[in-house]
């Protein structure tokens, strides 16, 4: 039986500058996570260019690091293991690994769970330790493919401010593929909206929000009215 073929993206481009943080909304089969999977190298495009820093993507690479829904950690290793693993291709010596492991995951604040094994972590926890495992291997691109979508509301909530404050701290550049309107205009600087499959670019939405953002700028009339206009572009 021959294979069907599925036009998922394009034609669709644009860019991303340096340090800033882009998620991309759309109906579900629009191909976001394809997308996200062809700038991460995991997927070939049959047509068209993608580059990171002026080169094009022909594979995927440390310098492009992506989090997935589910965390995949290693569930034989604990978390000291699971982070220290990430940085396997950076070629840095015992020493050094040894302090940025401790220096990521108290970042992601998961001091006092070192010796812990995922099975006895929650799902907040575990997406913390694989965000940490992957900031190890020192990405200047974070892909992340709805990373809190399997988390209850209130650990989403949490999870997104912590987000948003330690990517701004370290000034990485973050894609985001997400469902969820309210995670993308409380995380971006910029909302790209893509139409059905095969998925274009629709719209595109500057954020205008303070760049500490907290839990109170969900309730601000800029936020609402960011929702409002994401939501009417993807209805149209």
């Amino acid at each position: 039986m021959p294979t069907k073929t599925v036009h998922a993206v394009g034609p669709i481009g644009f860019a991303a500058d340096e340090g800033e943080f882009v998620a991309i909304v759309g109906p579900s089969g629009c191909g976001k996570s394809t997308l996200l999977r062809l700038t991460a190298g995991l997927l070939e495009a049959d047509e068209g260019t993608i580059r990171f820093a002026g080169e094009r993507i022909d594979g995927p690479s440390p310098r492009r690091g992506m989090v997935f829904q589910q965390p995949a950690l290693f569930p034989w290793l604990d978390v000291t293991g699971n982070v220290t693993f990430g940085s396997r291709f950076r070629a840095l010596g015992r020493t050094v690994s040894r302090d940025l492991t401790a220096e990521l995951i108290a970042a992601v604040g998961l001091e006092g769970f070192e010796q812990f094994y995922p099975n006895a972590l929650s799902g907040g926890m575990q997406q913390r330790a694989a965000l940490a495992r992957t900031l190890a291997g020192g990405p200047e691109l974070l892909l992340l493919d709805e990373p809190f979508g399997a988390l209850d509301q209130q650990t989403r909530a949490q999870m997104q401010v912590w987000l948003a404050g330690l990517l701004a701290d370290r000034g990485i550049t973050a894609l985001l593929v997400t469902h969820d309107i309210e995670e993308a205009v409380f995380l971006a600087d910029r909302v790209l909206v893509m139409s059905g499959r095969p998925g274009q670019l629709r719209a595109s939405f500057e954020i205008r929000l303070p760049a500490d953002r907290r839990q109170r700028v969900r309730t601000s009339p800029e936020f609402v009215a960011h929702k409002a206009e994401i939501l009417a572009a993807l209805e149209s």
